[in-house]
């Protein structure tokens, strides 16, 4: 058995007995129920104290509702609550017995597209949500295309408010073969298609009574046993090392070791690494978790990583192995997303920090502006405006250490920052480095 299998074994053994973490976001169009979703998913796992449900029964009955708002356990801002709409992004936490999860409670405004790029970047699952009344709609679409750029690895599609559309199977298959039919265009290699009704909670984490016609996993069953662990890249070794780890103790006076999380493949002791961009060649002497000692680390572990010889480490460097290292290159190439008022244009410079390492970056050239919509490409534009995705060339002032967006999400992205303000102003998925 290879070693990148033997490890997604591993990762499998440890869910089922350390329980695995799956991070997944929400998306959709206004008023699909989004928050009531997770309101309803909290609820129904028994997640929420018996004081928080009092609380938002005791609000949903001065509005005057016939029926428990669950959207106010996840819309927090007054300005949400008072427009029954979800303007920033939203993290719960829950666990079953099965898994943990963390929830992105994204917006589904086309204003706040970098709301949703930001929560859906780290996600293992992306959730649209569609009204079984309206249909896919141009947000629908929308979101999936984001999510598709962001090589979120699994979808799955919730028709909500089936209670409102009597259960109809019609409905909810003409939405399945609709969706279906438009994911072919884009990169989704596993889709999930589930009718619930978050209000009720059909289908959400108990099976239906009134869709017996549907014989899929329930919403909570399909996010508890979804396979996530070989997501992850477990061949090419990627560690960006954060700090330099120097107790200067009596007990550990010589120790030296470099902290991080593993971006990439498997280390062990033993393996032949080189450090970049230095080229300096060592082995690993030995791998700490805390107090212990491991035989082996894989993404995401966070680790210190001891090596045999004395070699000159320091944040931003990278090790990785000698024959599949990352080529260093100034040259980037990359889809953008930019986040701020003021527009992106050629000969910008900006501060650009990708892994552990932070460099100054100039705007080269805008090849395109991204049509979400539509997947059109405007070759003719000449800046990005705020939630504008498009293709830019960068050159930095020293070489990243970079990989393929597709290849390794953590080594292929990067966030540029505003010197003048340390504000984030953008979000990039590296296409190639040249």
């Amino acid at each position: 058995m290879s070693t990148e299998s033997t490890v997604a074994q591993n990762l499998a053994t440890e869910g089922a007995t350390n329980m695995d973490l799956l991070r997944f976001a929400t998306a959709g169009s206004v008023d699909d129920g989004k928050s009531t979703l997770i309101g309803r998913l909290l609820l129904d796992s028994k997640s929420i104290f018996a004081d928080q449900l009092e609380a938002v029964e005791a609000t949903s009955a001065s509005k005057g509702y016939d029926y428990t708002d669950l959207a106010l356990l996840t819309d927090g801002l007054r300005s949400e609550r008072e427009q029954g709409i979800t303007i920033d992004v939203a993290y719960r936490y829950f666990a079953t017995p099965n898994r943990k999860f963390i929830i992105a409670d994204t917006p589904g405004h086309v204003q706040y597209t970098r709301n949703m790029v930001t929560g859906a970047s780290t996600a293992d699952l992306g959730l649209v949500l569609v009204d079984a009344r309206q249909g896919l709609t141009e947000q629908s679409r929308r979101h999936a295309v984001l999510l598709s750029l962001l090589r979120v690895p699994h979808l799955v599609l919730a028709v909500n408010k089936m209670d409102l559309v009597d259960y109809s199977q019609e409905v909810y298959e003409k939405i399945h073969a609709e969706f279906t039919a438009f994911a072919t265009k884009l990169n989704i290699p596993d889709l999930e298609v589930i009718p619930i009704s978050a209000l009720a909670g059909d289908n959400v984490v108990n099976r239906s009574e009134h869709m017996d016609w549907y014989s899929g996993p329930t919403l909570m069953h399909h996010l508890e046993h979804v396979h996530v662990a070989s997501d992850r890249d477990l061949v090419d070794v990627r560690f960006p090392v954060q700090y330099v780890v120097r107790p200067k103790s009596d007990e550990h006076h010589d120790y030296r070791g470099y902290g991080g999380m593993v971006a990439g493949g498997v280390l062990k002791p033993g393996d032949e690494v080189v450090v970049l961009p230095s080229g300096m060649t060592s082995k690993i002497a030995g791998i700490d978790l805390f107090d212990q000692e491991l035989d082996q680390a894989y993404p995401p572990m966070s680790v210190t990583v001891r090596l045999e010889d004395d070699v000159d480490v320091s944040r931003g460097d990278m090790i990785a192995r000698v024959k599949n290292a990352p080529q260093p290159s100034q040259d980037i190439d990359a889809m953008i997303c930019w986040m701020t008022t003021a527009p992106l244009k050629p000969r910008q410079k900006l501060a650009i920090k990708h892994t552990t390492r932070t460099a100054r970056a100039l705007v080269k050239d805008i090849q395109y502006r991204l049509d979400v919509n539509t997947l059109h490409r405007d070759q003719d534009t000449k800046e990005l405006g705020v939630n504008e995705i498009g293709r830019v060339q960068l050159r930095t002032t020293v070489p990243l250490l970079c990989d393929p967006y597709s290849q390794n999400r953590t080594t292929g992205s990067f966030i540029l920052i505003d010197e003048a303000t340390g504000v984030t102003v953008g979000a990039g998925m590296i296409n190639s480095g040249a």
